[in-house]
């Protein structure tokens, strides 16, 4: 649709349902109304957009529909809760999600955790699947509401792009190995991504290959990235559509065995609490709670990419809200944990969205659908399915940006490898845990091995400098000039404490003072503040004076909370190093 990519031509007053507040729309101060951006979209909606938005959310349901099936069957539930984990979360989204045309549904990156809980306790039980993905979607939601009322919006800042990177192509490729078999058209009893591999091979070997099944997987798998990159031509419906008549015309179910989707249940969802039994409970809620984290990871960088773009600008905790209230409502209506769409998403930009009326009229047609023809995709073939899912997960796969992480920086590449292998040896859930653990340890270690340097003055630069940079560097007799390159805290204290008696002991002259240049020290704890007291003692009883210089004033404020500012003195702490340096002069 030429022209009508609201990228390339945006419409006149963007609207930043994020920060708009109530007073400004003139509805007074209801503070509700702030957790409900989608009213603040309504009230500011201009007439000009409804025809973009109808026909965005027409294209868009094509893809909707397989794509939601696809991953549904993927997560180990029926196919046509994949339907209803779209239709829900759309709708709520658009009343709660801050982004302007976001698209919520199924994803691939959350099928492997889902089935990871899904499979082991339903027991091949339809029924149990779906109230186990259910309570998974309620978990997972209160979890992010209650985040995002908690204002915990930047946790997802603590992982760092290579262990997102690591964690994302883990994810990828137990995807990918998950639906192999359906690919091939026979089952394996999942037991781990690698252990799989080996069993898939084994059948393979042991001729347990569909051909015709696997013919139509690896056709639609073509069709689908063969038209990745086209706006026009929606290539997964075009692929799905073509298996599925195929499949139909030449009976390929029952003169070939070719798996088949079956017509669906018709009519909507209706409202049910999935209640789960007691043994249920910590699977679910460590599931519940892993895909969370997962489902706002990776919505937060979409969010703030389209925000970007758009001109506009999103809050990270309403897109908590927004995201937890969508999962919590789904899980209500017989769905499963959803999360926002990189390949859905671009699909209602490039038909021409303007707001979220787009993921309304999506929905109603999806909702349609169901009422009126839920035979319309009986012949769908599995085979079909998992090509579609398979195509998603190849494009989970970071690989351009980890080969510029490995020129740049060796140990952070070596670092995404470990978390992939994580995921990829132990499955997606532990995989989880060990990227928080290694995301901690990468936090920590900075801070507890920080950079520290003995400054000089360098001829013909100004300032104060790392003599291991400047080895000809003047430094000033009797004087230390000592940089710590981090916060002061429990965990480096004792470090900071002994870096300092060694620069002493290796100074070129007998030392009568140590000024620390403070200015990189952001922070300082109770361990830190007791470390530096043990230090002023042992300079002192060498005849050393500690002083510091371009320590911040919050910094300050924690010393004399902490009595030290008081034990030192003011007389100790220099707004500049050359401050601190003309004082040890004039008094040396």
């Amino acid at each position: 649709m030429a022209g009508t990519n609201p990228m390339q031509t945006p419409p006149a007053g963007p609207i930043r349902t994020s920060t708009a507040r109530p007073a400004d729309l003139g509805v007074g101060k209801t503070e509700w109304l702030r957790w409900m951006p989608g009213l603040n979209t309504l009230l500011r909606y201009e007439i000009a957009w409804l025809r973009h938005d109808v026909v965005a959310g027409l294209v868009l349901a094509t893809m909707l529909v397989p794509v939601g099936i696809a991953y549904a069957v993927a997560s180990g539930l029926p196919g046509i809760c994949g339907l209803y984990a779209t239709i829900v979360p759309l709708l709520v989204y658009a009343l709660f999600g801050p982004s302007r045309i976001l698209v919520l549904g199924p994803d691939s990156a959350l099928a492997v955790v889902i089935l990871g809980v899904v499979l082991p306790l339903s027991g091949g039980d339809p029924q149990r699947a779906v109230v186990l993905g259910g309570m998974m979607a309620l978990v997972s939601g209160t979890v992010l509401i209650l985040a995002g009322l908690g204002r915990l919006g930047f946790v997802t800042e603590l992982l760092s792009k290579p262990i997102r990177y690591g964690y994302m192509n883990g994810i990828a490729l137990t995807v990918l190995i998950s639906q192999l078999p359906k690919l091939f058209g026979f089952s394996v009893e999942s037991t781990g991504p690698l252990r799989d591999l080996w069993a898939i091979g084994g059948a393979i070997l042991a001729g347990r290959t569909n051909w015709v099944a696997l013919a139509i997987g690896l056709g639609t798998l073509a069709v689908i990235l063969l038209l990745r990159g086209s706006k026009r031509v929606p290539g997964i419906l075009v692929a799905v559509v073509g298996a599925a008549i195929i499949v139909g015309m030449l009976d390929l179910a029952e003169r070939h065995n070719v798996a088949i989707l079956g017509s669906l249940p018709q009519g909507l969802p209706g409202f049910a609490i999935p209640w789960i039994g007691v043994s249920d409970i910590v699977p679910v809620l460590i599931g519940g709670c892993a895909v969370a984290m997962v489902s706002f990871a990776d919505t937060s960088v979409l969010s703030r990419a389209y925000a970007a773009r758009t001109r506009t600008s999103v809050d990270p905790n309403q897109e908590m809200v927004g995201l937890g209230a969508a999962n919590l409502a789904t899980g209500f209506f017989q769905g499963f944990p959803i999360s926002s769409s990189s390949s859905r998403t671009p699909v209602a930009e490039a038909a021409g969205a303007r707001t979220q009326l787009t993921g309304i009229v999506g929905a109603l047609a999806i909702a349609l659908l169901l009422l009126l023809a839920p035979n319309l995709l009986r012949n769908l073939p599995t085979s079909a399915l998992a090509a579609v899912v398979i195509a998603s997960a190849i494009g989970l796969f970071e690989i351009a940006d980890l080969k510029r992480i490995y020129r740049i920086q060796h140990w952070e590449f070596w670092l995404s490898m470990a978390c992939f292998a994580g995921v990829a040896v132990f499955g997606a859930i532990p995989g989880i845990g060990l990227a928080i653990v290694i995301a901690v340890i990468e936090f920590l270690w900075d801070g507890w091995r920080p950079y520290s340097a003995i400054l000089g003055r360098p001829d013909g630069i100004e300032g104060y400098h790392d003599i291991t940079r400047y080895p000809d560097a003047d430094r000033i007799s009797g004087l230390v000039l000592f940089r710590w390159d981090a916060p002061l805290f429990f965990a480096n204290a004792e470090l900071f404490r002994e870096r300092i008696l060694a620069a002493v002991a290796e100074s070129p002259t007998p030392v009568r003072c140590v000024v620390v240049a403070a200015a990189p020290v952001t922070s300082v704890d109770v361990t830190a503040s007791d470390a530096l007291a043990e230090l002023d003692d042992a300079l002192q009883a060498q005849g050393i004076e500690l002083r510091f210089a371009e320590l911040k004033d919050p910094v300050k404020d924690k010393l004399r909370r902490f009595g030290l500012f008081d034990r030192f003195g003011e007389t100790r702490f220099f707004p500049t190093i050359d401050a601190a340096v003309s004082r040890y002069r004039g008094t040396a």
